[in-house]
């Protein structure tokens, strides 16, 4: 009878613990800007999981594909109302409220020489993290707080209708583009359209683009390139180094515990950095699947439209520095870090390329 009565008591304490945790459990809904069938969405769903793995359940985020709640470019407004409580998203999305917000994407043009991995080093040890949240808190009044999760990038330069030789070759053709890459494009003689990812390959089957920009290797696959266009190019400097977001609504932010908030700061870098890993993996598998499987032929960039692009950039950045105060402080702490970090790595790595070439020569053709 003792036996069974201390049975009964240790069952009903565990009962009242689990209904107690159960009670004490916060769940974030949260949207992304992708749809369900991007690795870009996996990238959040890998974040929820590693949440709520890490939290013992006590955080779970619900993270929802783009369109769920809101339309996919509307993420921001909607964490900043608290429609939502959070976004997986980009900040190259929301250069029509301030040309600022492409910086916390790392930026066009080669940010100065850096790679993914030395612009996450700005976010963290160069400034860039309070910078980027200072300009959504007080430049764009917006409630949210931000936080780099998602490298999405070297991206390619784009897909063609047709081969593309030098930078003549393509002005006047009508393209996806986004973020203020799209300007600089535009002053290169090319017409651009902004569009969501999942509306581009309905747009190219319709005729109403000639070419575009997502991002390269197993993206692209899983979109469906392939199956309108056969011409790759690669690399791009629009977004060689880009960067995306998770956005946390202000006050549910604040009203989160010490241990939530590092939980996710935590999860967001380690996402990042597997991801990255990842990435290079299903991008060289997609490589080669476009290539054997699909017949697209991957090309290099002509240098003329590269360097194009570099000059264009500049000249657009410097404009803006001279037109947005804020913009400019972001792109000289961007400068700063990157005088520093770039000539130091390139003294102490050998170029990518050096050991590369001696182990996997490249073959003299057209393709890569």
């Amino acid at each position: 009878m003792r036996l069974f009565v201390r049975s009964a008591v240790v069952l009903a304490c565990a009962a009242t613990f689990a209904t107690g945790a159960q009670a004490q459990t916060t769940t974030l809904n949260m949207q992304a800007t992708w749809p369900a069938s991007l690795t870009l969405y996996e990238n959040f769903l890998y974040f929820a999981d590693r949440v709520g793995k890490v939290t013992g359940g006590s955080l779970k985020i619900n993270a929802m594909p783009a369109g769920q709640v809101v339309p996919a470019f509307e993420v921001l407004d909607a964490t900043h109302k608290k429609v939502l409580d959070g976004a997986h998203a980009w900040s190259g999305y929301w250069v029509g409220k301030n040309k600022a917000a492409i910086l916390c994407t790392g930026g066009p043009g080669g940010t100065y020489g850096m790679d993914m991995i030395d612009a996450f080093g700005w976010m963290h040890h160069g400034g860039g993290n309070e910078l980027c949240n200072e300009f959504f808190e007080k430049e764009l009044k917006m409630n949210v707080h931000w936080i780099p999760i998602l490298p999405s990038g070297p991206q390619a330069f784009g897909w063609f209708k047709k081969p593309i030789k030098n930078l003549a070759d393509f002005k006047g053709m009508k393209c996806r583009q986004t973020g203020m890459a799209s300007e600089v494009y535009k002053s290169m003689g090319m017409t651009v359209v902004n569009m969501p990812g999942g509306e581009i390959i309905p747009a190219a089957q319709r005729g109403v683009i000639d070419c575009a920009e997502w991002i390269g290797g197993e993206e692209d696959l899983r979109l469906g390139f392939q199956n309108v266009w056969k011409y790759h190019y690669t690399p791009g400097m629009h977004e060689n180094v880009t960067i995306g977001e998770v956005l946390i609504n202000g006050d549910v932010w604040k009203g989160l515990s010490e241990q939530h908030k590092a939980a996710i700061t935590s999860v967001a870098s380690e996402t990042f950095v597997v991801w990255w890993a990842k990435w290079q993996r299903q991008n060289a598998d997609a490589i080669r699947t476009l290539q054997v499987k699909h017949g697209v032929q991957i090309l290099r960039t002509p240098p003329d439209i590269l360097i194009a692009f570099l000059k264009a950039w500049d000249k657009i950045a410097k404009d803006e520095e001279s037109n947005n105060a804020f913009f400019k402080k972001v792109h000289d702490s961007q400068r700063e870090y990157a005088a520093l970090v770039v000539p130091a790595k390139r003294f102490m790595f050998a170029p990518y390329a050096f050991a590369a070439n001696y182990y996997w020569p490249q073959k003299v053709t057209g393709k890569k």
